[in-house]
């Protein structure tokens, strides 16, 4: 019980700061200059959904899960992004603007808290007791980072400099300066660090933890596709809404993991992900050819054109997507593509079986390969005199 009010308080306080944002945004539109240094509304809404994800999956872990610290973390990062976010909101009034620059370093402690993360997942201890230095490195230098920031002469989060006004002077100031930025590299190495420990981890897992590192994997996977797909878009707002919006993804990826929900889905996510990305590059690969081809080429008409590819494209979408889906699920979903193998070739025998007890026996051999259940009971009735079948 007391794990759920110390979960839950966290969150409310991440969510009733965030809705006072949120509200405040809405209330009072930001002008252009505000506008180009905060980010556009949509940035801002996901960056609401990122603080969420974070804030409400933390909560529900720790609650669950309260010796596991990987709630916790997740529920501490939510909180320092709120704080962060309340900055932007106190930019917004000329007495408290020293206040909301200074608060900006808080976006970095909770990058350092996701370090932990990466280094307690899944299981909520190191991977070995070799990894206690980098864990000891991290936390060195997120108390560096934050003492750092918080007491450097001038507000480091900040350009151009302006004065911190709890900053100290002197040699103690240059001091505490330069333990930021040590913290932000140690951070920044030991993130690297802790990336490198799922792969330690990964080969030394078994099966059900290897499925809890696959899902942090797929989340990954797909921040770098976000980040590659915004690249090109020439608005930085969008870019950082793209890019809040996908890492968004991993806390809900955490939670299925940790909690172990569904666990094993994530193979099946995986093909169907890989399948229909395939699938959509190459029609759009044919369809863009088929008007260009004719278009260019045969000199037809463009809408007779963009008409005749479109049906081509969507004709040959269940074709090409049951060829793709086979191929990715031989190397991406063995366990699937095993299964049915085995029960085609079970059902190609049963055709020319005649024995009941072979069929048994083989019906038995099918299911525990491809399902792998506990215990297996095949039941068969028994024709009795003057009974018909």
């Amino acid at each position: 019980m007391t794990a759920f009010w110390r979960a839950w308080s966290i969150w409310a306080v991440s969510v009733t700061a965030t809705a006072t944002m949120l509200v405040y945004t809405a209330l009072h539109p930001l002008t252009a200059q505000e506008a180009a240094l905060q980010g556009s509304g949509v940035n801002g809404a996901v960056a609401i959904v990122f603080i969420g994800a974070f804030a409400t999956v933390g909560a529900f872990l720790a609650w669950k899960r309260p010796r596991n610290p990987i709630g916790w973390l997740l529920s501490g990062t939510g909180l320092t992004f709120t704080a962060a976010g309340v900055g932007a909101l106190l930019a917004h009034f000329p007495s408290t603007q020293t206040l909301a620059d200074w608060l900006g370093f808080l976006y970095l402690l909770g990058l350092g808290l996701c370090v932990f993360v990466l280094l307690l997942f899944p299981t909520g201890h190191l991977p070995s007791r070799r990894w206690r230095p980098v864990a000891w490195a991290a936390g060195a230098g997120l108390a560096g980072w934050v003492v750092g920031c918080a007491f450097a002469p001038t507000i480091i989060t900040f350009s151009p400099a302006m004065p911190n006004p709890a900053g100290v002077t002197g040699p103690a100031g240059s001091i505490v300066k330069l333990m930021a930025l040590v913290g932000a590299g140690l951070i920044a190495a030991t993130a690297v660090a802790a990336v490198a420990s799922l792969a330690f981890r990964y080969r030394r897992a078994g099966t059900a933890e290897r499925a809890q590192l696959k899902w942090l994997v797929y989340a990954a996977a797909v921040i770098v596709v976000a980040e590659l797909a915004s690249a090109p878009i020439p608005s930085t707002n969008l870019q950082n809404a793209i890019s809040s919006g996908a890492i968004a993804l991993v806390p809900p990826a955490i939670g299925v993991a940790v909690l172990r929900y569904r666990l094993y889905d994530i193979d099946r996510i995986i093909s169907r992900t890989l399948a229909y990305a395939i699938v959509t590059g190459l029609l759009i690969g044919i369809y863009a050819g088929l008007v260009l081809l004719a278009t260019q080429v045969l000199q037809i008409h463009s809408a007779v054109a963009v008409a005749v590819a479109t049906l081509i494209a969507a004709a040959l979408f269940n074709p090409v997507r049951r060829r793709v889906q086979h191929r990715v699920d031989r190397r991406f979903n063995r366990a699937r593509y095993d299964a049915e193998t085995t029960v085609a070739a079970f059902a190609a025998r049963l055709k020319d079986a005649v024995d009941l007890d072979t069929v048994r026996t083989d019906l038995a051999a099918v299911v525990q390969k491809a399902l792998e259940p506990a215990h297996v009971t095949v039941w068969t009735g028994e024709l009795r005199p003057g009974r018909s079948r």
